[in-house]
């Protein structure tokens, strides 16, 4: 893992609004979600909203 890697998921695991996962991709919590207050529609991972794709 390069040096720039390891700091992205440094700060990702600081913040309770997403976190990076073993892909390398950012991943919204169900948290931040909430606190955005509406569904996208995109099928999100952690929907709070119950939206499935």
């Amino acid at each position: 893992m390069t040096k720039q890697r390891k700091e992205q998921r440094t700060f990702a695991s600081k913040t309770e609004d997403y976190y990076i996962d073993k892909n390398g991709l950012l991943v919204f919590t169900e948290h931040y979600l909430k606190k955005r207050g509406y569904c996208c529609q995109n099928g999100c991972r952690h929907c709070p909203y119950g939206f499935k794709k």
